[in-house]
């Protein structure tokens, strides 16, 4: 699973072909619409066919980028790494020759790296980020004047360039830090939500096989009364030194044989789809408790509401798997004891898990509910992708529920619906 996600998170911070086609034609059409204005309806001295060949250079790269590849084919980071590098420099050409960083659209040097930062894997958009410090201070020592007009020169101190220099280089490395961490941050969002997914289908898959093993035991109920039936005649009929008596009634043996696992089969699944149906908060808690017993760990289960008001439900594989987690956590951390308090009034359901472990660290309390928080403490190995939380807390949140993590000292999980979330609805 974990090689899954991380090829995952790789094939997501591809750059699409039809995103940065799309980019690009937006980045010709306002450089172009900025030269033929500045040159044209401002009428300033600069160098206008030079800009345009610069211009047509991003046009013809790109033009060829569009109909050599198809819309939905991802760029290779290398591939990227070459456009967004080649759109880099030619930014910078452009600017070169149009001011320097006196130019006012010098901070579009940033843009590419912003890209790459924000769907590029991090040794990549670093290697963008160095080009990009090389054409910032390229652009500082630009011979070329800022197009004014005619007979008049805007002088710039080589203060003020350093610092405009100084201010593009921090905007570019702040830019290119922040989009990293969000789109990283969203890309693995959107892997715990899939292994969310994937975990809550499994658990209704194994909730749905108790129906269809009482549906077993019921279609074949018939047919293995009668092959009883029929043996059980032949018996009758043939002698005891009939050479065909042993194999008949081994035959009515494994006959037998079969009802009773068709019993066992009817008694897991309790013979009663109205209860496998319903589930009362009672039953609820035996049943996510029950496979984490026998561990050494003593599990108490406290009561604080009469069971005869207590809510009745709908099965939710969810609820289950989630509270499961919960206490399966608590049973790993506990040093003896986890303390199970369930209380329900007329308007909600509360229950709480306490250990009496460490609690969690100060640093963890803070992150609990991302997706890749391993530990719970810093004297706790860690183990897993971290997600096994994150999961449980979001399907409980799906039910309606919300939850609270705090030490007591020891870590204590508060689970709160509202009563009405945890009713049965015709």
């Amino acid at each position: 699973m974990a090689r899954d996600m991380t090829g995952s998170v790789a094939e997501s911070r591809k750059l699409r072909n039809q995103t940065l086609v799309r980019l690009r034609w937006f980045a010709v059409g306002g450089q172009a619409v900025s030269v033929l204005i500045v040159a044209g309806f401002l009428g300033f001295e600069l160098p206008l066919w030079l800009c345009l060949v610069f211009i047509a250079a991003l046009a013809g790269v790109n033009a060829w980028l569009q109909f050599s590849f198809p819309a939905s084919w991802r760029l290779e980071p290398e591939a990227a790494l070459a456009m967004l590098g080649f759109d880099l420099l030619q930014l910078t050409a452009l600017l070169f020759v149009t001011g320097g960083l006196s130019n006012p659209f010098a901070p579009l040097v940033s843009v590419p790296v912003i890209i790459s930062s924000a769907a590029q894997p991090l040794r990549y958009s670093l290697g963008l980020v160095a080009i990009s410090m090389l054409c910032i201070t390229a652009l500082a020592f630009s011979p070329f004047p800022l197009p004014w007009y005619p007979g008049i020169s805007v002088p710039y101190d080589p203060l003020l360039l350093m610092g405009m220099w100084l201010a593009i280089v921090s905007t570019t490395a702040f830019a290119a830090f922040y989009s990293y961490r969000v789109s990283l941050e969203a890309g693995q969002l959107s892997d715990a939500l899939a292994a969310t997914e994937l975990v809550l289908q499994r658990e209704m898959h194994l909730s749905e096989l108790d129906g269809l093993a009482a549906a077993a035991a019921h279609e074949l109920g018939t047919p293995l009364a009668t092959i009883s039936l029929v043996a059980k005649e032949m018996a009758h009929e043939i002698g005891p030194e009939h050479p065909l008596r042993d194999d008949v009634q081994l035959l009515i043996s494994q006959s037998e044989r079969c009802r009773d696992i068709m019993r066992r089969l009817t008694t897991l699944s309790s013979g009663n789809e109205e209860h496998l149906r319903l589930l009362s908060l009672s039953s609820l808690i035996e049943e996510v408790v029950a496979p984490h017993r026998n561990f050494g760990i003593d599990i108490r289960i406290e009561e604080k509401s009469p069971r005869q008001s207590e809510p009745m439900g709908k099965r939710n594989a969810g609820i289950i798997y989630g509270l499961g987690n919960l206490i399966e956590n608590a049973v790993d951390y506990a040093r003896s004891t986890v303390t199970i308090s369930v209380e329900h009034t007329a308007d909600r359901v509360r229950i709480c898990i306490e250990d009496d472990g460490e609690g969690f660290a100060p640093d963890i309390l803070q992150r609990i509910g991302d997706p890749y928080v391993t530990r719970r403490s810093p004297q706790a190995k860690a183990g897993g992708l971290g997600l096994g939380l994150f999961i449980a807390k979001t399907l409980l949140e799906r039910s309606g529920a919300t939850i609270s993590f705090e030490n007591a000292p020891g870590a204590r999980i508060c689970v709160t619906w509202d009563r009405e979330n945890m009713e049965a609805k015709d």
